[in-house]
C-alpha cells in the first residue's frame, strides 16, 4: 500500500510541476517542487512506517549529499549559466533528489525506485533547462546523490529471514604487518 501511494506522490508531483512551457522560471519551479516531494518522501515514508533505522539512513543520505555539494560550490566556484552567481558546480537540487530516490530504492525497492528516479531525474532535466546548471552539474550533482543513497542506506528487510540479501554493500578493511599496512576496499553489487 505505501508502495502504491509513493508512487502516485511521484507522478501527480511530476504532472503539477511539468512547465507549460520553456519558461526558465517554470522550470526552476518544477525543479524545487519535485525535489521538495522527493525529501518529503525519504523522510517522511520512515516516520509514517515507524522505522527509526530508515529515518536515520534517509537523514544520513540526504545530509551526506547536501554536505559534499556545498563543500564543492565553495571550493570550486562556477557561475551559472543564467549569470546569477558563482555556485552552479555541483546542482544541490539534483544531488538532493538523488541521494532520496537511492534512499527510497535500497530501503523499498526499484516498484519505489524506478519512479523516484525518474523524477530525480526530471529535476536534473529541469535545473538544466531553468539556466541554473550545465549539464556536467548536473551529472555530478546526480552521482553524488546515488552514492550517498546508496552507501548509507541499507535494505529494510535485510535482516529477516527469507528476504534477499541487500543489492549492494561495501566493506572497508584496515590491514597491518611487520612490513606495512593499508586499506582493503570490498564492494559487492
Amino acid at each position: 500500500m505505501m508502495h502504491k501511494s509513493l508512487t502516485i506522490l511521484f507522478v501527480v508531483s511530476g504532472l503539477a510541476a511539468t512547465p507549460a512551457s520553456a519558461n526558465p522560471d517554470d522550470w526552476d519551479s518544477a525543479s524545487s517542487v519535485v525535489r521538495t516531494a522527493l525529501v518529503a518522501a525519504a523522510i517522511g515514508t520512515p516516520l509514517i512506517e515507524d522505522d527509526d533505522e530508515g529515518l536515520r539512513q534517509s537523514a544520513y543520505s540526504l545530509g551526506t549529499a547536501f554536505l559534499v555539494t556545498e563543500g564543492l560550490k565553495r571550493t570550486f566556484p562556477e557561475t551559472r549559466p543564467d549569470g546569477s552567481d558563482n555556485r552552479s558546480f555541483p546542482s544541490g537540487h539534483t544531488s538532493v533528489s538523488f541521494a532520496a530516490a537511492a534512499t527510497l530504492q535500497q530501503r523499498h525497492g526499484w516498484d519505489v525506485g524506478i519512479p523516484a528516479h525518474l523524477a530525480a531525474a526530471f529535476v536534473g532535466v529541469a535545473r538544466h533547462e531553468a539556466g541554473k546548471h550545465h549539464w556536467h552539474d548536473v551529472l555530478v550533482g546526480a552521482a553524488i546523490g546515488e552514492a550517498s543513497g546508496l552507501l548509507l542506506t541499507s535494505n529494510r528487510h535485510r535482516n529477516v529471514v527469507g528476504s534477499p540479501p541487500a543489492a549492494f554493500a561495501v566493506a572497508v578493511i584496515p590491514w597491518g604487518d611487520t612490513s606495512g599496512g593499508g586499506i582493503t576496499f570490498a564492494a559487492r553489487f
